[in-house]
């Protein structure tokens, strides 16, 4: 039986069967890893989507920045083992290496926020990754509990799309204190807010609110907002779910040229003032 999968009868569960399932004993069991004692985290802030390409590194990205343009010690953990970009998007590219308690250290921006990628392991950052899921899931903990992280106010956790491995690695293993959803104004937006939100109720996990990426494309020459992908409904959805709507990011391509850059900290995104101010109030 997959882990946190509903029971489907008394007679069908045992108890090693059902470990994890929020069914069992009236609720999940804890798969908390502990943090090392070279790390002091206090706040894990995961951001997810129910599909890809919405943008949910972009969103990551601009989160952390803005809370370390504000003061904060800020962290990236990137959980998308597969499909990195987290490292090129801040310039780094620098090998990290292992120390003599076996731990990582993570990259540091010249800005000072904290990185920790598999891109940042390889000899060749064009290499893919062909692993299996829980090969996978097993490097997401060691980012977690096998990294000096040092003092981190907030550490951001840039997951892959879906309800997969990674998420539910992450919802079980790190104290996550609650999640930013991403998704983009397509009709099919019902059902992916709707998967993510519902997998985090099933865990037990907080749900932020909902950022809106490619909301609109500003015209350069008369200012008029083009809806390239429809009418938005996430403020429909987002009030159906009892939720708030933390932004709507505009499609702009001067931000695609500074993230392919690896400047990213250069990036002023107020767009996302009111995940700022939700993230602060943790």
């Amino acid at each position: 039986m997959p882990e946190n999968s509903s029971c489907s009868s008394a007679g069908s569960c045992t108890k090693s069967s059902c470990e994890g399932c929020p069914s069992h004993n009236g609720g999940p069991q804890s798969f908390l890893v502990e943090q090392n004692k070279f790390s002091n985290i206090k706040h894990v802030i995961g951001v997810v989507s129910g599909k890809g390409g919405v943008g949910k590194s972009f969103v990551t990205s601009s989160l952390a920045v803005n809370m370390a343009k504000k003061g904060y010690k800020v962290g990236i953990l990137d959980a998308d083992i597969t499909g990195p970009s987290i490292p090129k998007m801040f310039g780094a590219h620098d090998q990290i290496l292992g120390d003599e308690n076996g731990l990582m250290h993570p990259y540091e921006t010249k800005e000072g926020i904290k990185l920790i990628s598999v891109n940042l392991l390889m000899d060749n950052e064009e290499d893919p990754v062909i692993w299996r899921g829980p090969v996978i899931a097993g490097v997401v903990k060691q980012f977690w509990n096998e990294t000096a992280w040092g003092d981190i106010d907030y550490l951001f956790v840039d997951m892959p799309p879906g309800t997969g491995d990674v998420p539910l690695t992450v919802f079980q293993s790190l104290p996550v204190d609650g999640i930013v959803i991403v998704t983009s104004p397509q009709e099919l937006v019902n059902m992916i807010v709707k998967k993510a939100y519902n997998m985090a109720e099933a865990m037990h996990i907080t749900v932020l609110g909902v950022v809106e990426n490619f909301s609109y494309l500003k015209c350069p020459d008369c200012g008029k907002e083009i809806k390239l992908f429809g009418e938005s409904h996430i403020d429909e959805i987002a009030k159906e779910l009892s939720v708030s709507v933390l932004g709507k990011l505009p499609l702009d391509t001067s931000y695609a040229a500074i993230a392919d850059k690896g400047d990213f900290y250069s990036i002023e995104n107020d767009h996302l003032a009111k995940a700022t101010e939700v993230l602060e109030r943790i």
